[in-house]
């Protein structure tokens, strides 16, 4: 007589198995799908050029915030007499006279980790106030439609129509004395067209989709849909705007300071220093070359972080 009690567990068994959903060649189905900021994370953290940007950015900003932490020399100390355009000295990793002092007799190196402080204030600022600028006009240009928009729309037009650096070398013109403050509001007053017309036509698009038509048949305020259903949807292409701009916003700063009608003395500049080394490079190239590497390390990362988070939430670089 065959053991019922064993047949009876192998048929469990067989329809457990036969219960439990599984894909064509990868095991059990997957879960629930990611959203579009957890999924740009995902590619983020396997994306190098972002580490990379990451690290650099993290250290530059550590320099801004604490610079006292890499150097303990003043960058205001100046002693023409015994340091005027002394030589680095490569072996003093760190020391005051490791990059050589400049035409003034100022440490380059306590200049550098000092001058990180205005570049990185001046982009990051100018990015913050831009983008809530052009945002606000550009969803509310593409909201309601109509007359606003073709008011706001020949509003940004005429901005966009002003030389970014042209314009901001008029307004600080004005200005007798040029304060970090001051560069960030002439080009916080110039830089938001961009960031308007990306959001402008991301609300355009978005506000036609069944979601919001529902929201607003189901008596939603215009306020709570603009702030629940369309900013969250269309602010993604308006955060790859910024990221990249943010770059040349601190690019912007530092071409201002070269040509004398940005940052002045006593603020310390990167700009301000390779405007004052510009007649040296032949006698001590490195007075000028420092902070121009300097600058250029600075915008690169910014830069390469703004087209790694560009990658990640395009859906058509994907």
């Amino acid at each position: 007589m065959p053991d019922t009690t064993a047949l009876t567990k192998s048929t469990d068994a067989s329809a457990a198995a036969a219960q439990t959903p599984t894909t064509a060649d990868s095991g059990p189905m997957p879960g629930k799908p990611r959203s579009l900021w957890s999924d740009a994370w995902h590619d983020l953290r396997r994306n190098p050029l972002f580490l990379v940007s990451m690290v650099l950015i993290l250290v530059l900003t550590v320099m801004a915030i604490f610079p006292g932490l890499f150097t303990s020399a003043s960058p205001r100390d100046a002693n023409l007499a015994e340091h005027y355009l002394q030589k680095p000295n490569w072996g003093h990793f760190f020391a005051p006279d490791w990059l050589g002092y400049d035409v003034q007799g100022r440490s380059i190196y306590a200049r550098l980790i000092y001058g990180a402080r205005a570049s990185i204030m001046v982009g990051v600022i100018v990015t913050i106030a831009v983008t809530i600028t052009g945002l606000v006009i550009g969803m509310l240009a593409g909201y309601f439609g109509g007359w606003i928009d073709t008011i706001l729309s020949r509003i940004t037009d005429v901005f966009f129509g002003v030389p970014f650096i042209v314009g901001a070398m008029v307004i600080l013109t004005t200005f007798e004395e040029r304060s970090v403050w001051v560069v960030i509001l002439s080009l916080s007053f110039l830089g938001w067209t961009s960031i308007a017309r990306v959001a402008r036509g991301s609300v355009i698009t978005i506000k036609q989709a069944d979601y919001v038509v529902a929201a607003k048949a189901l008596g939603a305020s215009t306020t709570r849909i603009m702030t629940r259903h369309i900013l969250p949807n269309a602010i993604a292409p308006v955060i790859v705007v910024a990221t990249i701009a943010l770059g040349g916003y601190i690019a912007a700063e530092a071409t201002l300071s070269f040509l004398g009608i940005g940052l002045a003395e006593p603020t310390v500049s990167w700009g301000i220093d390779v405007s004052a080394a510009k007649d040296q490079l032949r006698n001590v190239p490195t007075v000028l070359i420092i902070p121009s590497v300097m600058v250029s390390i600075t915008v690169l990362s910014f830069l390469m972080f703004g087209d790694a988070v560009r990658n990640a939430l395009d859906p058509k670089m994907r």
